[in-house]
């Protein structure tokens, strides 16, 4: 497990808060970490429903793009 040194806060009233700050903490974040955190989201929330979490994966669609003859 990794160990974070560094975090980022934002103190105030709620309702004088806007999301900028999510949007840079967010964008602050590798691509992995915001992945590692909406899956583990998508995991509390089917337990909360019951979802067997073992069942759980990615959908995937796959399409195909050709060009239009004439």
């Amino acid at each position: 497990m990794r160990t974070r040194t560094e975090f980022m806060e934002l103190r105030g009233k709620i309702q004088d808060l806007d999301r900028s700050f999510d949007l840079i903490f967010w964008q602050a974040q590798s691509s992995d970490e915001r992945f590692a955190a909406a899956w583990e989201l998508i995991v509390y929330a089917s337990r909360i429903r019951g979802v067997n979490v073992r069942e759980l994966r990615l959908h995937r669609t796959i399409e195909t793009f050709q060009r239009q003859q004439g």
